[in-house]
């Protein structure tokens, strides 16, 4: 495992360009973003669980649920070009790279980004909070999107729409602290195009609040055609609150 936190650099910190760069590929360097930490660990949700992954946790969130575990990316981190965000991705030699933060698409320079990402032959995720219009993002970028449910106090946010805007590779999360998240969660299911796989809707737990056993119990009985999810990165390091 390995990570670079930004969090204590000063703003406008520069970095040099890839000797691998390719002035060909026409990137940007006007684009900036602005970058908590970028790390090499295994990914700990979706269903790439298990997989090892490039995280670029990108600063800034434009919600702030109740069972937040990255409050420390609201605000801190360095402004860094793409050319040098590949420069720090590439050396890891993952073709899993994923953005995360906060909330990725506040910043206009996400979407250059991941299309960077894919042309550099690499599959891109993005996690979302599904209170922004996710075709914002490449399609061919597997969006993970979140659904707020009430617990979180955000759920009135929740943009609805993109619900018809998912396709059959993205998926669906809910994080749910208690019964009436989990009814409020099957309720907003029920709302999918019915070509939208149903093991691409994850369902997990806030972490602390309420045992994954619940949950299970409930999706058992209920019969729902859901994926149970829980958060591996904590099982395999609980000591640890980032770089995971």
């Amino acid at each position: 495992m390995g990570w670079l936190f930004f969090g204590s650099n000063k703003k406008g910190a520069k970095r040099p360009l890839s000797k691998h760069f390719n002035p060909m590929e026409q990137i940007n360097e006007q684009i900036t973003l602005r970058v908590n930490e970028i790390f090499y660990s295994i990914q700990g949700e979706s269903l790439y669980a298990g997989c090892p992954c490039v995280f670029i946790r990108l600063s800034g969130c434009n919600l702030r649920c109740s069972y937040c575990d990255t409050r420390y990316a609201y605000h801190h981190g360095v402004e860094m070009g793409i050319v040098e965000i590949l420069d720090l991705v590439g050396p890891y030699k993952s073709n899993l790279v994923e953005i995360t933060g906060g909330e990725p698409l506040i910043q206009s320079g996400t979407p250059p980004l991941i299309e960077h990402l894919l042309a550099a032959g690499y599959k891109v995720m993005i996690e979302t909070n599904g209170t922004l219009d996710i075709r914002l993002a490449d399609d061919r970028c597997i969006k993970v999107m979140d659904i707020k449910c009430p617990s979180s106090g955000e759920a009135e946010k929740n943009d609805l729409e993109n619900l018809q805007r998912l396709n059959t590779e993205d998926q669906l999360k809910f994080v749910i602290g208690n019964r009436n998240d989990y009814e409020f969660a099957k309720e907003i299911k029920g709302l999918l195009n019915n070509e939208f796989p149903a093991d691409h809707v994850l369902f997990s737990t806030v972490y602390g609040k309420m045992t994954p056993t619940h949950l299970a119990k409930w999706i058992i009985e209920d019969r729902l055609q859901v994926r149970l999810q829980v958060q591996l990165h904590k099982i395999l390091w609980p000591e640890r609150d980032r770089g995971v």
